[in-house]
């Protein structure tokens, strides 16, 4: 039986996020004799980075098959910070440029690359392929994360109190509204009171009680927290959780400190969930995930394909909850499916997380609150 013809294609743009060890699984040598700091000045002038062809993703609804592309844009978070945005914008153009070259139908925007500027607008303006940042799908999977964190850690989620960090972000804002309504009470954490007070006020008929705050303190008290800043340092310390609190990162780089992991075997950190990809997708790179597995934002891009919505997606600030919904069916149809959790690049099993909720019923016997 012959190969289906090809005829959907993508492209997806990453880039270093651990700096020395992301450079290191493209360029090895690199890797191991540039300092952090030498590699965030060369990047500035490294040109887009051709990674690998993904191919045999394949949709269980329709049969079609995908190929894609992995680009690099060799800044780092760091410096697209500190550059001037129409520098980074030419940079993430150039990759789009590479993939129209490729022969890519729809351009997906990874990590930092997008939320520089204005989320992928000025992106999708300069390049004549359609772009998704894919945020969309990153809510929507985001939050079935919490919801089967909170069935594996005992917690009724009706009865819990869950904080958003980052609420008043393009992410942090849907999933806080979609959230509102399966929560006794929500804490949003924000810098800014004022877009807080709003996003409140758009919640609050749907949570029984809404807090708002722009101290990290606030979140000691909830059960489930999902954090989504764009910062580039962690924000979250072992002191911010109580025992047995569940904590999903879907920040790129991690809003959760390494040292929860070091010091608090009491709380389930985890990472946004992975994605199982349809077919037998081969990245021919390594991006840190298990065979067959994506980031969500990879996901909506592929999705997007196999359903043959070439046009701009998921781009800007605002990003609606049906939005989100209507992506999750769209992935749903093809086969892609939330398999499993990582916490710290690391898979976690069912005995880690027994484990986890053993220590805490433990904890909070002699816990005091620093």
């Amino acid at each position: 039986m012959g190969r289906f013809v090809v005829d959907d294609t993508f492209a997806f743009i990453i880039h270093p996020i651990q700096i020395k060890k992301d450079v290191a699984r493209k360029f090895p040598l690199l890797g191991k004799i540039l300092t952090e700091g030498q590699i965030n000045f060369f990047s500035r002038f490294f040109p887009p980075v051709y990674l690998s062809e993904i191919e045999g993703i394949r949709s269980v609804a329709t049969g079609r098959e995908l190929k894609g592309w992995l680009i690099a844009a060799p800044y780092t978070p760091p410096t697209m910070m500190s550059l001037p945005v129409n520098m980074v914008y030419d940079k993430i153009v150039a990759c789009g440029h590479m993939a129209e070259e490729l022969g890519a139908k729809i351009l997906g925007l990874g990590a930092y690359t997008s939320v520089v500027g204005d989320a992928g607008k000025t992106i999708a303006d300069r390049l004549n392929i359609p772009v998704t940042t894919g945020d969309s799908y990153t809510i929507t999977m985001a939050v079935e994360a919490i919801r089967e964190a909170a069935r594996v850690m005992d917690i009724d989620m009706r009865e819990a109190t869950v904080a958003v960090v980052g609420a008043t972000g393009a992410i942090g804002k849907t999933c806080a509204e979609m959230l509102a309504g399966e929560s006794a009470k929500l804490i949003l954490v924000g810098r800014r009171v004022e877009p807080l007070e709003e996003l409140r006020d758009l919640c609050a008929g749907k949570a029984a009680d809404v807090a708002i705050s722009t101290s990290m303190d606030a979140i000691y008290d909830a059960d489930l927290i999902l954090t989504v800043t764009s910062a580039v340092h962690e924000v979250i310390q072992p002191q911010h959780l109580k025992p047995g609190a569940v904590v999903c990162d879907v920040a790129r780089p991690r809003d959760v400190s390494k040292r929860v992991a070091a010091e608090r075997d009491d709380v389930l950190v985890i990472e946004g969930g992975m994605i199982e990809i349809p077919g037998q997708p081969d990245f021919h790179f390594d991006f840190g995930f298990p065979p067959r597995h994506a980031y969500a934002c990879m996901a909506e891009t592929m999705a997007l394909a196999l359903e043959q919505r070439y046009e701009d997606y998921t781009i800007g600030k605002d990003i609606t909850v049906a939005q989100a919904l209507e992506i999750g069916a769209i992935a749903d149809r093809h086969g892609f499916r939330l398999s499993g959790f990582r916490s710290f690049e690391q898979p976690v099993t069912a005995e880690q997380i027994a484990a986890v909720r053993e220590r805490a019923a433990a904890h909070r016997k002699t816990w005091a609150r620093v």
